[in-house]
């Protein structure tokens, strides 16, 4: 049965990555997945977090901040800063984004610097984490290039790339990349994080007011794979280079 924007089940929202997007960011990608945009931009500090001095930690450092603009959905959001704290749900993305991506990242090739990841989500329909997470891959990628050919690092620092596609059961069917209205009807809503390299970085699968069997968590999994298959084949476009 096709759904509401004329996807299979098991189609991927189309994708339209652009990098470079802004001027001056190391690396800049604006992901685009069906009507969800994110802008994921990489800068330098050249220092790490003091922890890691105290800690006598060598090696450098990756953190991600996640933001919604107040427009990015139907209604106006207020702006975080406004509130004066950070929401439990953009504090809990950043942290899976900034996880994700020294998932795939040897810190020991980032001496003494500090990655600082922005996603910024300036269009919300559904799966902001998972764009967030690859999009800032191909940011990070591109970065890292431009860190190797300055001579700031000596080596390519990434071990692999790393992407994220949503995937649920709705109205009993599994479906891959959920929009917003799949999201917020799904019995069961699940983000799978996993490398090129086909090895699990995170999965976050819960139950909507409903369970899921071992059967359906086998059929939402081959569906993500897929699209995933889908995600790093756009990263490789955009990025313009093998898999370091």
């Amino acid at each position: 049965m096709p759904r509401e924007d004329g996807r299979r089940p098991d189609e991927i929202r189309p994708l339209a990555f652009q990098s470079d997007f802004q001027l001056h960011p190391l690396g800049s990608v604006l992901a685009v997945c069906g009507r969800t945009r994110v802008i994921c931009a990489v800068s330098l500090e050249e220092k790490v977090p003091s922890w890691m001095k105290a800690q006598n930690v060598s090696g450098g450092w990756i953190t991600a901040e996640y933001q919604m603009l107040p427009s990015a959905t139907n209604t106006r959001g207020e702006r975080e800063v406004t509130k004066g704290k950070l929401s439990g749900r953009s504090a809990e993305i950043q942290r899976l984004i900034g996880r994700s991506l020294r998932a795939v990242v040897d810190l020991e090739k980032l001496p003494g610097i500090t990655l600082h990841v922005d996603c910024d989500v300036i269009d919300a329909d559904g799966g902001t984490r998972c764009a967030s997470i690859t999009g800032a891959c191909a940011a990070l990628e591109i970065a890292a290039k431009k860190l190797v050919d300055q001579g700031v690092i000596p080596e390519w620092p990434l071990k692999a790339r790393v992407a994220a596609v949503s995937v649920g059961i709705v109205n009993g069917e599994p479906l891959l990349d959920l929009c917003y209205t799949e999201d917020s009807a799904a019995e069961v809503d699940m983000n799978v994080i996993m490398t090129d390299q086909g090895r699990f970085v995170e999965i976050q699968g819960t139950g909507e007011e409903a369970t899921f069997s071992d059967e359906d968590l086998e059929k939402l999994l081959a569906l993500a794979k897929s699209g995933l298959k889908q995600l790093f084949a756009e990263q490789t476009r955009i990025t313009g280079r093998a898999n370091g």
